[in-house]
């Protein structure tokens, strides 16, 4: 079955990576229970959609659409293996570690409850910054984890309320169309002629995707 393994809460320290910003890709987990919420634009609005977890480059993460990012456990245990060093829950800077739930082929779209209140719907992949990159301290870091394929999802906040650690996973809805996570994910950073494909999502697609797919349609429109 399955559930939240772990909840995961970022407080803000040092950023090295990236001047004058602090940063809370560093989560810890925690055991009670968090209010979940839509936080409203980047910039101006609250950051996360978790409440006490800390987002520092406010203009690049959190906002709506990238409320809660999500990782599987089993995807942390695939690094374990690769990189041969331990990577407890929110090592990659996850609010939400999962198990049982295979969030690469998550679709856009697609609404998990979790607990009794909360629906969240997912709406894009991670994509590698520069202070994950740092975070991580190997060489190559970026272009490893991307040719892996393993992004994990951020998703929005559908109905707010309270999580906890262990509370079960239920996925409400699952669209009939076949735009994963994992081929948005490739689509963004390896193979740009999939981001057409992303249109295929319909009312499922964020619209920051949509106009980004748009683009590239235009664009090999005009090359035929």
């Amino acid at each position: 079955m399955a559930a939240l393994l772990s909840l995961n809460l970022g407080r803000p320290r040092p950023n090295p990576y990236k001047k004058d910003l602090a940063t809370g890709i560093g989560k810890q987990p925690i055991s009670h229970p968090v209010e979940v919420r839509a936080p409203g634009p980047k910039v101006s609005g609250l950051g996360s959609g978790v409440v006490g977890d800390y987002i520092g480059d406010g203009k690049h993460h959190g906002g709506d659409s990238q409320a809660v990012y999500a990782y599987a456990r089993e995807d942390l245990d695939f690094w374990q293996r690769e990189l041969d060093r331990d990577l407890p829950n929110g090592s990659f800077g996850e609010n939400l570690t999962t198990t049982g739930l295979d969030v690469t082929d998550a679709l856009l779209g697609e609404q998990w409850r979790i607990g009794r209140e909360v629906v969240l719907q997912v709406t894009t992949p991670r994509t590698p910054c520069a202070t994950f990159r740092g975070f991580m301290g190997l060489t190559g870091w970026m272009k490893t984890f991307t040719a892996a394929g393993r992004p994990g999802a951020y998703l929005r906040v559908v109905r707010p309320g309270t999580i906890t650690a262990g509370d079960p996973i239920e996925i409400l809805r699952r669209p009939d169309h076949e735009i994963t996570i994992a081929l948005v994910f490739r689509a963004l950073l390896s193979d740009r002629d999939l981001m057409p494909r992303l249109l295929e999502a319909g009312d499922d697609l964020d619209p920051e995707l949509r106009e980004s797919a748009l683009s590239r349609t235009m664009i090999t429109l005009d090359s035929d």
